[in-house]
């Protein structure tokens, strides 16, 4: 099926009715033009589409830069204020003495389960691999490089 509602034989149909009311000779005419309108119908569709992403697009730069806005402006000064807060509190820590003890979280209450998942494996002996691939081949030794012959004086031609 081509689309909802049309299918082959309704296909044949419509042939017939454009080969009888246009006729054979201005039939590949026809079909021409029929296929550069929808040519130009998908070529629509497609921009359409890519305009469509652009403006999406657009609005999400639009949001981010209006974030970064209100991060420059406003927002800044509370994060530096944070910040300073918790270098402050660090800072103080690292001033206390050594050995003033820090107040320990509370324990959770007695009648709580807490379970503990732990993995042992099992002990085993280690095992040496395997020899899987055989023992490497001894590489040739180097030999002397060549030396080029010496040149040969041109052979004299036999008297003819």
């Amino acid at each position: 099926m081509l689309g909802p509602g049309i299918g082959g034989f309704e296909l044949v149909v419509v042939a017939l009715v454009a080969l009888i009311v246009v006729g054979p000779k201005d039939l590949p005419v026809l079909m021409r033009k029929v296929g550069q309108f929808l040519g130009r119908a998908r070529k629509m569709a497609a921009e359409f589409r890519a305009s469509f992403d652009d403006m999406a697009r657009q609005s999400e730069l639009d949001d981010l830069r209006k974030e970064v806005e209100a991060l420059r402006s406003g927002q800044m000064m509370s994060l530096e204020k944070d910040t300073k807060t918790t270098f402050d509190d660090i800072n103080g820590e690292l001033k206390k003495p050594f050995g003033e003890t820090v107040p320990a979280k509370p324990l959770p209450p007695a009648d709580a389960k807490i379970e503990a998942v732990t993995h042992t494996p099992p002990m085993t002996e280690p095992s040496l691999p395997e020899e899987t691939s055989p023992p490497p081949k001894p590489r040739p030794k180097a030999t002397k490089p060549r030396t080029p012959a010496k040149p040969r004086a041109p052979r004299a031609k036999a008297p003819s």
